[in-house]
């Protein structure tokens, strides 16, 4: 009963921080847009780290699984990307997503500066359109080999918990970028629009990703909407059939639609195995090996595009 108060506990400042960093901050009609864009760093740091800590404490609290490798091995090289991804980012690009919407905006480009639509359908519009387009890439980066040999660093991991959510090699981040920042810029999509839809992507991609144990029945309400854990890590079993299913990072409408919805591993939840061939070793978690990972090949990719 103890832990169940816990886990409880644990959700609900989940829950509190999602709304104070999303609602209160962004859409709070006392922040003049210069004040959030001002403060687009603090809000998306600070949304990180608070929901690592909490998908941290929680995997502790009530793991769904047991870890194959330790966690300080993993832990230490996946966020070490996250610092390394950041870098490259700021390093190449003059400027990100939020930029460009900005820069949409005073010059009056793409398709919502067209249209007299209220704000708040436009805003939403973009949101609704930037997801579809993340889960589409997604689909993409399974399919065409050169693309997959990027992506496939995320799925090699030989565990799933919260760091596997930012586990992306720098090149796959620079091309997402660039898709995302040429998508803005086209739409048109409102500053405040693309600072939300980034927050619920990041806020999305730690959650589905958390080695946690939700109750079933809790479970199946939040994927009327949101993507789980343990949907999304039907996503990573090895099983051909089961990685090409569950690809929304956030909200489960478009496996729905298009056909890619999983309801359950045929070994189920404790039964996925996780990782691709070699590259599931110790020494392939550390950093210099995720780098080189897309040039080299492991003993079975099972996983790789069919030719």
């Amino acid at each position: 009963m103890r832990r169940q108060v816990t886990i409880s506990g644990i959700f609900r400042l989940w829950i509190t921080a999602v709304q104070v960093a999303i609602v209160e901050t962004v859409f709070d009609q006392g922040n003049d847009m210069q004040t959030v864009l001002t403060h687009e760093t603090t809000i998306r740091v600070g949304l990180f780290l608070g929901l690592l800590g909490l998908m941290a404490l929680w995997e502790i609290a009530a793991p769904q699984r047991r870890l194959e490798l330790p966690r300080v091995l993993r832990w230490s090289n996946n966020l070490a990307l996250v610092f390394v991804d950041t870098a490259i980012l700021r390093l190449v690009l003059p400027t990100l997503a939020v930029g460009v919407a900005i820069i949409a905006h005073d010059r009056g480009w793409g398709l919502f500066n067209l249209l007299g639509w209220p704000l708040w359908v436009k805003g939403l519009l973009a949101i609704l359109v930037l997801d579809l387009a993340i889960y589409g890439q997604h689909i993409v980066f399974h399919k065409v080999p050169v693309l997959w040999r990027m992506h496939r660093m995320h799925h090699s991991d030989p565990d799933f918990d919260v760091t596997t959510g930012v586990r992306f090699h720098p090149l796959e981040i620079l091309l997402s970028m660039l898709i995302k920042m040429a998508l803005v810029a086209a739409l048109g999509a409102d500053p405040a629009a693309v600072i939300l839809f980034e927050l619920i992507l990041s806020a999305g991609a730690l959650f589905s990703h958390a080695n946690i144990r939700l109750p079933q029945r809790l479970d199946r309400a939040l994927r009327l909407v949101v993507v789980t854990p343990d949907m999304h890590r039907i996503h990573h079993s090895e099983v051909r059939r089961e990685t090409d299913s569950n690809y929304g990072f956030s909200v489960t409408w478009w496996d729905r639609l298009f056909g890619t919805y999983r309801v359950a591993a045929k070994a189920g939840q404790q039964g996925i195995r996780f990782g691709i061939g070699a590259f599931g070793s110790r020494r392939e978690q550390w950093l210099d090996q995720l780098f080189v990972q897309p040039l080299r090949d492991p003993d079975d990719d099972s996983k790789a595009p069919r030719p």
